[in-house]
C-alpha cells in the first residue's frame, strides 16, 4: 500500500509536466503529490511494510518531483545569481554525502533526518508562496535550512550514524 502511494507520487510528477504552471491541474496535482510524501511513510509504519525498497523507492519519487518542478519552474522564475550558486553547493554537498555513504557501506544513503524533513516541507511550500514572499526571502530561509540539512547529513553519514533512515 505504502509503495503504491509512492508510486502515484511518481505518477503525479511527471504529469505535472503536461499542465501550465499556476494552473488548477498543476497544483492539485503538486499538493497530490506532496501529501503522497508524507503519508506514504506513516502508512508503511503504521501497517509494518517499512523496507529498504520503499525507502529507495521514496528517494526516487522525491528526486523526480523536484526534477519535474524543476522543468517546470525555472523557466518561468527570475532566480538570483546567488541563489543558483548556493543551490549548486548544497548539491554538490549532497553529492559528496552520497559518494562517502557508498565508500563507507557499498550502497547509497539517503538519510530521513528532521532537518532534511523540515528542507522538504519548506522546499515543497515555496513554489505555493512564490505569489506573496519574493524568491530572494524564500529562497534564502531554504537555503539555511537545506545547507544545515546536508552538512549535518553529511556528518551523520561519515560518523556512521544511520538511525535516520
Amino acid at each position: 500500500m505504502a509503495n503504491t502511494i509512492t508510486a502515484i507520487r511518481i505518477v503525479c510528477s511527471i504529469a505535472l509536466l503536461f499542465f501550465p504552471v499556476s494552473s488548477p491541474a498543476f497544483y492539485t496535482l503538486y499538493i497530490v503529490a506532496g501529501i503522497s510524501d508524507i503519508v506514504d511513510g506513516t502508512v508503511a509504519r503504521k501497517t509494518g511494510t517499512v523496507s529498504k525498497f520503499g525507502s529507495k523507492l521514496d528517494t526516487v519519487a522525491d528526486f523526480v518531483l523536484v526534477l519535474c518542478c524543476l522543468i517546470k519552474l525555472i523557466p518561468v522564475l527570475h532566480i538570483p545569481t546567488w541563489l543558483i550558486i548556493w543551490t549548486i553547493v548544497i548539491a554538490a554537498i549532497k553529492v559528496v554525502n552520497l559518494i562517502s555513504g557508498y565508500a563507507l557501506r557499498k550502497e547509497f544513503i539517503a538519510l530521513h533526518t528532521v532537518m532534511n524533513k523540515v528542507t522538504g516541507l519548506l522546499l515543497f511550500v515555496l513554489p505555493l508562496t512564490l505569489t506573496v514572499i519574493d524568491l530572494k526571502y524564500s529562497g534564502a530561509v531554504v537555503g539555511v535550512v537545506a545547507t544545515f540539512a546536508a552538512i549535518q547529513e553529511g556528518h551523520l553519514i561519515r560518523t556512521g550514524y544511520f538511525g535516520y533512515r
